[in-house]
């Protein structure tokens, strides 16, 4: 299992930190941003593949943003996935 952090850009959470064991996402917590929305995320995805997470919310805004907590995360896990290889 190996640990990422994730600085994030344009949302209120300004990092997320996450373990992928292969392509498998576990422990992942938000710091910052809305406190309902950021327990969900964790426990939505727990235990599912990396690929699936960003395929399910990739693209995902929050307001005039142009992205979102959801979409950091897809983009963290893409970054991830990369350095893996």
């Amino acid at each position: 299992m190996k640990h990422f952090v994730y600085r994030t850009s344009g949302t209120c959470s300004s990092k997320i930190e996450f373990d992928l064991d292969g392509d498998i996402v576990r422990n992942v917590c938000f710091t910052g941003g809305c406190n309902g929305n950021l327990k969900a995320i964790p426990r939505l995805i727990e235990g599912i593949s990396a690929t699936e997470v960003i395929n399910r919310v990739k693209g995902v805004t929050c307001g005039p943003r142009g992205t979102s907590c959801a979409d950091q995360l897809s983009r963290a896990l893409e970054q991830a996935l990369s350095q893996a290889d």
